[in-house]
C-alpha cells in the first residue's frame, strides 16, 4: 500500500492553523504526524478545535517543536505563524530536507521591502529567491518543483487572479490601480479587542492604509504574471462577518471601447483549467458567501464605458482559498498528487 505523506502544522491552534487541521483530517494523502505550538503546548487539538472531535485521533497534542524534531516526524511542514516568527524558523527546518509552506508573509518580498512593510529586517535573505510563490493558477510549474512555498495573502489572491491575465492581455492599464478590500474578523487572528464582538457588529471600518503589507505583494506579483511595473493603492476594511474577502479593483481601460464580454473572455481563457475559479457571467456579481468553506474564489470584471474602466471584482473564503486551502493545494502540487485532492469547491449554504 502506497504511504500518505507525513505532515506537520506548527501554529496549529490559530484559525488558520485550525483549517489547516479540519482539511487535512480527511485528505486521502496525508497524515498529520506533529502539532507545534507555544502557547497551548500540552492541550490536545479536539480540546482547541471542538469542532473537529471525532476527526482527529484523540490523543493529538500540541507540542514545543525544533527543526530536528519536526525533520523526525514529517515529511512536510505547514506554518501558520504570526509575521516575521517564520523567517527565523522555516530555513533551518528546510535545512533538513523538509519541505515547507509558510503561510505568513515572510517569503513574499524581496529582502529590501521587510524593514518599510512588516517592520523587521529578513533574517534569511537567501531563502528568499528560492521561494515559489504559492498562487498555483499561475505558478504551478515552480510550486511544483518547490521546497519552500510562499502562500499568498488572502487579499492579494483574488487581486492577482483578476487582474493578471487583463494586464498580460494589454486590456487595462498597470498603473494607478485602486484596490477596495472587506475582510471578515477572522483574517486579523483569535480575537483582541479591536475584533471583539463589541467592536465589529454593525461595524464597517478601514485599517492600515495606505500602508498595507499586501500592498507591494499585490504589485511584485502582478508584474511578474502580467509583464509589467503595477502601481496599487489597496485600502482594507473590516466587517463584521466572520469569514469572507471581497476585493473591488479600478483600472483603466487601455481601450475605452473593451467590452465587459472581452473582460470576462481574457478571464475565461486564462482560468479555463482551474478547477478553483469560477469566472462569472456578465451581469452576475460576485458573494463570498458562495465560496464559504470551499477552496475557492469567484471572479467578474465589468467594463464602464463611461468613465473607461474596467471594475474587477474576486470574492474568497480567506481561511480556505484566502489561506489552507491553497497550502493544500500547494502541497498537492508539490507531491505529485491532482490540486483537487482533499479540496472541495462547494461553499456552505445558507
Amino acid at each position: 500500500m502506497r504511504s500518505m505523506g507525513r505532515v506537520a502544522v506548527i501554529g496549529a491552534s490559530g484559525y488558520a492553523g485550525g483549517e489547516l487541521v479540519r482539511l487535512l483530517a480527511s485528505h486521502p494523502e496525508a497524515e498529520i504526524t506533529l502539532a507545534g505550538g507555544s502557547e497551548t503546548v500540552g492541550k490536545r487539538l479536539v480540546e482547541l478545535h471542538p469542532h473537529l472531535a471525532g476527526a482527529l485521533p484523540d490523543d493529538l497534542t500540541v507540542e514545543a517543536v525544533d527543526p530536528q524534531t519536526i525533520a523526525a516526524r514529517a515529511d512536510t511542514c505547514f506554518f501558520s505563524l504570526p509575521h516575521g516568527v517564520s523567517a527565523k524558523l522555516v530555513p533551518s527546518v528546510l535545512e533538513t530536507g523538509v519541505r515547507c509552506i509558510d503561510l505568513a508573509g515572510d517569503f513574499r518580498l524581496a529582502a529590501e521591502a521587510y524593514p518599510e512593510w512588516y517592520g523587521f529586517d529578513h533574517p534569511s535573505p537567501a531563502w528568499l529567491a528560492k521561494a515559489a510563490y504559492g498562487l498555483p493558477e499561475l505558478f504551478a510549474a515552480e510550486i511544483a518543483g518547490a521546497a519552500l512555498v510562499a502562500n499568498p495573502g488572502c487579499f492579494p489572491t483574488p487581486v492577482i487572479l483578476g487582474l493578471a491575465p487583463l494586464i498580460a492581455a494589454g486590456l487595462v492599464e498597470p498603473e494607478r490601480i485602486l484596490v477596495d478590500g472587506k475582510t471578515g474578523v477572522s483574517g486579523a487572528g483569535k480575537a483582541s479587542d479591536a475584533t471583539a464582538y463589541a467592536a465589529t457588529e454593525e461595524s464597517v471600518r478601514p485599517y492600515r492604509a495606505p500602508r498595507h503589507q499586501h500592498t507591494p505583494e499585490m504589485e511584485l506579483y502582478l508584474e511578474v504574471a502580467g509583464g509589467r511595473a503595477t502601481t496599487i493603492s489597496f485600502v482594507p476594511h473590516l466587517v463584521p462577518a466572520v469569514r469572507g474577502v471581497v476585493c473591488t479593483c479600478y483600472a483603466l481601460l487601455a481601450d475605452a471601447a473593451t467590452t465587459t464580454d472581452a473582460l470576462t473572455g481574457s478571464l475565461r481563457d486564462a482560468y479555463a483549467g482551474a478547477p478553483f475559479v469560477r469566472v462569472l457571467g456578465p451581469g452576475e456579481m460576485v458573494d463570498s458567501k458562495r465560496a464559504r468553506g470551499a477552496n475557492l474564489v469567484e471572479l467578474q470584471a465589468i467594463a464602464d464605458p463611461r468613465t473607461g474602466s474596467a471594475i474587477v471584482v474576486g470574492a474568497l473564503d480567506n481561511l480556505v482559498k484566502g489561506a489552507a486551502g491553497q497550502a493544500i493545494q500547494n502541497y498537492n502540487l508539490m507531491s505529485g498528487l491532482p490540486e483537487t485532492t482533499g479540496l472541495s469547491t462547494a461553499g456552505i449554504a445558507p
